[in-house]
């Protein structure tokens, strides 16, 4: 699709009360919180691992890659930005090394918040890390999971490779939007 063009989804404000959280430690890396974008009424919650680069150096802001790729699929199976929120696992950017498990378990109260105020019909995990985070299964793994429905804390939840990945190995392409398209007809159906 040459004419897809991404764009910058509005975000979130992050809860006045949890800007200035440190229990999991990644405010020692001066990254900023970032709660999610997209509509936070969208029925669709896309779940990452955290977020990618949003500002450039000169302090701008811009699509990074991770995002142009989820919105290039969203467009090509007909899903909008009013279907879909996108949140993470992690809520600020690591820009080193960190205990990932104690982090990841830390940080999913706030995905917890989340989803009990938000209430999503879908949740879509991309990538092996929110799927074993989301899942609470460090075994868990894309691939086997991939191309059907799983109850996960009562929620409604497909699978698909993380957006980077794709972009690293381009033969993931064509699974990564059959599992968009399924995601897509599922919500069709129910909605």
């Amino acid at each position: 699709m040459s004419d897809f063009c991404p764009v910058q989804w509005p975000e979130e404000p992050t809860p006045e009360a949890l800007k200035t959280c440190r229990e999991c430690g990644l405010y020692k890396h001066g990254s900023r919180m970032v709660w999610g974008e997209g509509n936070p009424g969208a029925p669709i919650m896309v779940i990452l691992d955290n977020p990618g680069a949003r500002e450039n150096r000169e302090g701008k802001s811009f699509v990074c890659r991770t995002r142009q790729t989820l919105q290039r699929a969203a467009s090509e199976v007909g899903l909008e930005m009013a279907d879909l929120y996108v949140t993470y696992i992690l809520k600020r950017r690591p820009l080193r090394a960190y205990d990932k498990e104690r982090t990841r378990q830390t940080c999913m109260i706030h995905l917890d918040q989340q989803l009990e105020l938000k209430q999503p019909k879908i949740i879509l995990c991309l990538g092996n890390v929110a799927v074993q985070s989301f899942f609470e299964n460090p075994e868990a793994d894309v691939k086997a999971l991939r191309g059907s429905m799983h109850d996960v804390q009562g929620y409604r939840t497909t699978v698909a490779y993380h957006p980077l990945a794709v972009r690293r190995r381009p033969n993931l392409w064509s699974l990564f939007i059959e599992d968009w398209m399924f995601l897509s007809n599922d919500y069709h159906k129910t909605k």
